[in-house]
């Protein structure tokens, strides 16, 4: 399994000391990163990267709301396979015919994205589970809009919190899902509470297991009350460890 870390998590360093942060983040064992809004520093991070020895599998970009062949151009020059979107406001995810709309933007970015040799997806957060559409968790009503070209990247601890079970929910999404972010924490909504992965109340294993052909297992922390280095060293020290 490749582990990967959203770069997010050390979006501080990462502001202080780019070149630095990447090369310490492969000093603590990671092969691999998901960059984020990455078309600004697209030049410096391939250098770092390179520099490092990491690769980029996936990257977050704001392919439905910002350009998307400098998205793209962008995600070449870093050797991202897949840009994923990270982000779709709440207000989109109320009714069906908003959700339609939502995959008709990613499945004609998919097709932008093709030419690139770029793959497209998307990423949740808590409220496309909260939110229902005849039942259906509006997550699921967008994945029976997509292409089969689109993937989704889980956002396992956001999906808890939304109200699911993130290893049922893989189960039933199936191969649309290529990436997962796992996170740990007392699922509640306040990032600063989330803690590294395996230290708090996730059934991490149970998601993983849900999910056994991904492309990357994604480690993210939004946010965190104290060293965040160790809390990254830490998470992955769990991963790497095998089952508990």
């Amino acid at each position: 399994m490749t582990y990967s870390l959203q770069l997010y998590t050390l979006r501080t360093a990462l502001g202080e000391d780019l070149p630095g942060t990447i090369k310490r983040v492969a000093h603590l064992g990671y092969t691999a990163v998901e960059p984020y809004n990455f078309v600004a520093t697209a030049d410096e991070l391939a250098a770092a990267l390179a520099e490092s020895g990491l690769t980029a599998p996936s990257g977050h970009a704001p392919l439905l709301s910002a350009d998307q062949d400098e998205i793209f151009e962008a995600a070449r020059k870093l050797g991202i396979g897949t840009v994923i979107d990270p982000h779709v406001e709440r207000s989109h995810w109320t009714s069906d015919e908003d959700i339609r709309a939502t995959a008709e933007a990613l499945n004609a970015a998919a097709k932008k994205g093709a030419g690139y040799g770029i793959t497209v997806g998307y990423h949740n957060h808590e409220f496309e589970l909260e939110e229902r559409v005849d039942g259906t968790s509006a997550l699921e009503v967008l994945a029976g809009y997509l292409d089969p070209e689109v993937v989704l990247e889980v956002d396992t601890y956001w999906a808890a919190v939304g109200g699911e079970d993130p290893a049922e929910l893989l189960r039933r999404l199936g191969d649309r899902v290529r990436f997962v972010h796992i996170k740990d924490g007392p699922l509640t909504k306040h990032n600063r509470e989330q803690v590294a992965v395996g230290s708090g109340s996730m059934r991490v294993w149970d998601v993983l297991d849900a999910a056994p052909g991904l492309e990357a297992v994604v480690v993210e922390l939004d946010d965190f009350d104290g060293d965040i280095f160790a809390a990254v060293a830490d998470s992955l020290a769990y991963l790497t460890g095998g089952k508990k």
